[in-house]
């Protein structure tokens, strides 16, 4: 069974930066943003290759695995990416969504971006770049998706797969490309691609406390990375930031029934904590997707290594 891939129009700008960034360090993911929030991405399932194609030309420059999409207030995807984004600063972001068709917001609104998170971009140098499908029309403004199972789709897999040939993804996905067989590529989230995804499956509500307030929301891995926890939606919670320090401090926990639990040592220590003692027991909110939900072992390991009893 053949495999999907997206090819997107995409922005030159942005796409030099994080080439030269991706010269300087290793870049785990990358934000490909679009102003038109509120439509839904659903070309692609997790672990699909998403191209990049240049506007203006007609070269494929690179691309990434695909790995989750929602949309996200311009402010949040900063925080979560920073130059990931493809943007120097918040403000050189803001502008650049104003001049793709939105410069009719008021100039203090943090709006709404589509977000495609992709992890493991790779960058063609410009003289390995791809020209595009005799089918490609230069009247798509967004993106074509192809697959793997018609001709056209399976040349594009193959040519892209021979310019990965020696390159640093291609070197940490050897197990599945060194077959040449159209597969999902499986790679992990990082950190803000982690954090994007467990404010959207959370729907943007504490766990604990239903706290709305967006920018008082975290997400917390349940498992610290530093101890072995992954960057996965069942490693997290999404939690309002007070509980979320008490949380990496061991003072609160999540059971494995579900139901927050406060230590008695915020009293003995501080004197206080009224307001979490009035939250101890509560079942947490979920995700809709119990595939989403917290995983048990992430649980106990939090309830047996960090939770303060």
């Amino acid at each position: 069974m053949g495999v999907k891939m997206v090819m997107a129009v995409t922005h030159p700008d942005w796409f030099r930066m994080l080439r030269e960034k991706s010269r300087r360090e290793d870049l785990d993911e990358v934000n490909f943003w679009s102003p038109n929030a509120g439509q839904s991405f659903k070309a692609l399932q997790p672990g699909e290759l998403f191209l990049f194609k240049l506007r203006g030309s007609d070269k494929i420059a690179g691309g990434g695995v695909f790995s989750h999409a929602n949309s996200a207030p311009c402010s949040l995807a900063w925080s979560a990416f920073g130059e990931k984004n493809g943007a120097h600063s918040l403000v050189q972001l803001n502008q650049r969504m104003r001049s793709l068709h939105r410069d009719d917001l008021p100039p203090d609104e943090d709006f709404e971006i589509s977000c495609r998170i992709l992890t493991r971009p790779f960058f063609f140098a410009d003289e390995d770049h791809l020209t595009v499908p005799s089918d490609w029309s230069h009247k798509i403004l967004n993106y074509k998706t192809y697959s793997t199972d018609e001709d056209v789709g399976k040349k594009l897999w193959d040519d892209v797969l021979v310019r990965l040939q020696g390159m640093p993804f291609f070197e940490a996905n050897e197990k599945v490309l060194a077959t040449g067989a159209p597969q999902i590529i499986r790679t992990r989230l990082g950190q803000g691609g982690f954090r994007i995804l467990v404010t959207d499956i959370y729907r943007r509500r504490c766990s604990v406390s239903g706290e709305r307030t967006l920018p008082a929301l975290e997400a917390a891995h349940i498992r610290a990375s530093a101890e072995g926890g992954s960057c996965e939606a069942g490693n997290g919670l999404l939690l309002r930031s007070d509980i979320r320090k008490l949380f990496d401090e061991g003072y609160v926990t999540v059971n494995e029934d579900l139901r927050f639990e406060v230590s008695d040592k915020i009293y003995r220590r501080y004197g206080n904590g009224k307001s979490y003692y009035a939250l101890r027991h509560r079942q947490i909110l979920l995700p809709d997707n119990p595939d989403f939900h917290p995983k048990k072992a992430s649980l106990r390991w939090h309830n047996e290594q960090r939770y303060k009893g």
